[in-house]
């Protein structure tokens, strides 16, 4: 005799209907999604390493923090439709400058 587990305990995107394989196909795009705004991150925030140096003019200071205030945007807005609603993690693992932080969501003029 065979037992088999109740359908209810079985992980949704093992059923065999087009909906549930979307959904799985959906979560799949959301994370490659949230790794490549986590690698622009990474590039923006190493970009920032030339804040202190001399001969970096203040329009290039401004330019590279607005550039990583724009990365990190669109990082936590990712975060967000990945269901992720604590940023807390991401600003310590990633060295986020409180410099970053304070421009956060500002829309700039041209």
């Amino acid at each position: 005799m065979t037992l088999r587990p109740p359908q209810s305990l079985s992980p949704s995107f093992t059923r065999g209907s087009g909906l549930n394989l979307l959904e799985y196909e959906l979560m799949s795009e959301r994370a490659d999604a949230l790794g490549r705004n986590g690698l622009k991150v990474e590039k923006a925030i190493a970009a920032l390493s030339v804040l202190d140096d001399a001969a970096t003019t203040p329009e290039r200071r401004e330019q590279l923090l607005n550039d990583a205030a724009d990365a990190v945007w669109a990082f936590f807005i990712q975060r967000e439709i990945c269901g992720l609603r604590s940023n807390r993690d991401a600003v310590q693992r990633y060295g986020i400058p409180k410099q970053v932080m304070a421009r956060l969501g500002i829309i700039r003029r041209a």
